[in-house]
């Protein structure tokens, strides 16, 4: 069967093979690749989108981003990979700073690796983060309550968002979902898109830390465009193409030591 006699559902499983290898597809380069129009590649990946297989971006699509459930089972996830990433993030942290820490697991590990005696306020709509940070005595904890989404795990909402737009943070520690130099960062939950894209233009800067996974990838819900972001933190062997995409919008970009390495700082690949 030639290229152009392929069925629909078997082009759907070329694309996917291809951007599942590849981390994502060009249209233009598909259509000719198969020999069929564009109309005809951009009607495969929009239907591929409404099956949840990929997230449609201008000229192709990438990889959706990666739903690993609710926060209490995230935290159980590749612990030592957050908590490397983590090390890595806090040495970002100046004295005196304000920050901001949204949900997530990785941002738990961050604030659990905050150092001591910094005279740093700490502001934060995860309870779980709350919890922690209340048993420091050299940390001001403020708390954006509200009501709380156990799946997200933080208060959203319009109360939630009108006491975060209150906060000029020196550096928000963004909960990312997806992240990606063309789609930037996206969210799974539409709320929490809303919310974070609120604190991130209160916030002086903007950093984005990424497992591997989410790397590369897109959610349904755009947060922030991959411009503004002052500092992306990804692990050791993160991909090197994402990396430099995001080092050419202007992001500072530090890898993490190798998970298994001591509790030490990290490596540029780019200065400010």
């Amino acid at each position: 069967m030639s290229a152009e006699e392929l069925l629909p559902q078997q082009r759907h499983r070329l694309i996917l093979d291809r951007l599942l290898a590849e981390g994502r597809v060009i249209a233009v380069d598909l259509a000719r690749e198969l020999e069929v129009s564009h109309d005809t590649i951009r009607r495969d990946l929009r239907e591929m989108a409404a099956a949840g297989q990929c997230r449609r971006v201008y000229g192709g699509a990438l990889p959706m981003a990666p739903d690993h459930g609710s926060l209490a089972q995230r935290r159980t996830q590749a612990p030592t990979r957050k908590a490397a990433l983590a090390r890595a993030a806090v040495g970002l942290v100046e004295r005196g700073q304000v920050l901001f820490l949204d949900a997530g697991s990785t941002n738990i590990a961050i604030a659990e690796a905050l150092p001591r005696d910094f005279d740093l306020t700490v502001a934060t709509n995860a309870p779980a983060i709350a919890a922690l940070l209340a048993q420091r005595d050299d940390i001001e904890l403020i708390v954006i309550g509200g009501r709380v989404d156990p799946h997200v795990g933080a208060s959203l909402g319009s109360g939630a968002i009108r006491d975060a737009a209150a906060i000029v943070s020196d550096l928000y520690f963004l909960g990312i979902c997806g992240a990606d130099a063309q789609a930037g960062i996206s969210a799974i939950d539409y709320e929490d898109a809303q919310f974070k894209r609120v604190v991130a233009a209160a916030s002086r800067a903007v950093v984005a830390v990424a497992t591997d996974d989410k790397l590369g990838t897109a959610a349904p819900f755009s947060v922030w465009p991959a411009e503004g972001v002052q500092a992306l933190v990804i692990e050791h062997g993160g991909d090197a193409a994402e990396a430099e995409a995001f080092a050419r919008l202007g992001a500072r970009v530090l890898r993490a030591e190798p998970a298994t390495a001591p509790a030490r700082a990290l490596r540029a690949d780019s200065a400010d």
